[in-house]
């Protein structure tokens, strides 16, 4: 392994020592630590050191994949406005399985609009969703005190309150909307 694709903190494995984490890169060696307890000054490429963790280099940057591919995925999704990766989507209640939504206007001279149930239920969790990243946001907010946070907390629980209308769409009763926030 070339020192190059050394990182403080990276988990290695060594033939003789074990597994270890660097501490520290010189110019030539790096120090790491051992799981033994042991700290060794080492050059890594004659040294026989390997990454314990999987490694992705992207543009000369080098990290263990597993936690590169999470960040990625959780970096689209807020960019996408969606919920967290590990938040099911809810079922819709079998009753509603294909069905249509039609709306009629008051004027009979106006054609109805129809929607499927399913397109519409899609709908409703997306808002759902953009609610609780609302929330996550308003909480985050470095430049809101505590009474503006409240406040606008205020309006996120009064859409929730008005959304309990559409709980009829979903399976699960823990997947319905609430006058509170979630």
């Amino acid at each position: 392994m070339k020192l190059e694709a050394l990182h403080a903190g990276m988990r290695v494995r060594h033939p003789q020592y074990g597994s270890g984490t660097v501490k520290t890169i010189g110019e030539q060696t790096a120090d790491i630590r051992f799981d033994t307890g042991d700290t060794r000054t080492m050059a890594p490429e004659p040294g026989g050191l390997e990454p314990l963790d999987a490694q992705l280099s992207v543009s000369g940057l080098s990290r263990p994949l597993e936690g590169f591919v999470r960040d990625t995925v959780r970096s689209v999704l807020a960019e996408l406005g969606l919920g967290p990766p590990d938040e099911p989507v809810p079922e819709l209640a079998a009753r509603w399985h294909k069905g249509r939504l039609v709306l009629h206007p008051a004027n009979a001279a106006l054609q109805a609009k129809e929607v499927p149930v399913e397109v519409f239920f899609h709908k409703i969790v997306m808002m759902r969703n953009n609610l609780r990243l609302l929330e996550q946001k308003i909480n985050a907010h470095p430049a809101l005190n505590d009474s503006e946070k409240v406040e606008m907390q205020q309006y996120v629980t009064r859409c929730y309150g008005s959304m309990t209308t559409f709980n009829i769409l979903f399976h699960e009763k823990e997947d319905q909307f609430s006058g509170a926030a979630d």
